[in-house]
């Protein structure tokens, strides 16, 4: 039996729509329930930065995330396949008036993403103080705490309600399929068959 990690919300609905197809019955969760049995598969929903965390402690063989987190987190696990699903892109956003001071000594970034974001203005010599949020990271810079944001952008349309822009773009991402290294050596078969399956459809 696979235990496989899913994010709450749409991209575990989209998961669970795909896994129908290749098995070809019904996987629902009963209401408020976090976890769902199957003869072959148990799932478990969890929160979407936690899903790498229960697959590296093997509370889960399989877990379904977004490359970004993947990225964040920088965990020793196995990257099997892209789900092309929960597509959205990592950006830098600012105030619509605003443009970015590379000749400041230093710039205010307000981010849930700390390790992205400080690569990603390392690699353009421009010394970054991360504020980390949790967040409503779009308040950050109208309030005066910060110079730009890097969040999550799918369509746009939150920024552009706060009177935000996107003046770069980090990373794209979607959702990625990713194992535990011992799971994959001990359940190689059942796994690399959901794999398999997987792959012919997305």
């Amino acid at each position: 039996m696979l235990t496989i990690a899913l994010p709450k919300g749409r991209i575990a609905e989209e998961t669970l729509s795909l896994f129908e197809k290749i098995f070809d019955k019904k996987f629902v969760f009963d209401d408020r329930k976090l976890i769902l049995r199957d003869k072959e598969f148990t799932f478990l929903l969890v929160r979407n930065q936690d899903v790498p965390v229960y697959v590296l402690h093997q509370a889960a063989d399989l877990g379904v995330v977004g490359l970004d987190v993947l990225v964040e987190k920088e965990l020793d696990l196995v990257d099997l396949l892209d789900l092309n699903i929960g597509k959205c892109k990592v950006c830098v956003g600012m105030k619509n008036e605003d443009e970015l001071d590379t000749s400041k000594p230093s710039i205010k970034v307000a981010t849930k993403m700390e390790n992205i974001a400080r690569k990603h203005f390392s690699s353009k010599a421009i010394a970054a103080e991360i504020i980390k949020l949790y967040g409503s990271i779009e308040l950050a810079p109208i309030v005066g705490m910060c110079d730009a944001i890097v969040d999550i952008v799918e369509t746009g349309t939150t920024m552009k309600q706060n009177g935000l822009k996107v003046v770069e773009t980090i990373m794209n991402s979607s959702a990625h399929l990713i194992a535990n290294k011992n799971s994959f050596i001990s359940k190689k078969e059942e796994i690399l068959s959901v794999y398999a399956k997987l792959s012919k459809i997305v």
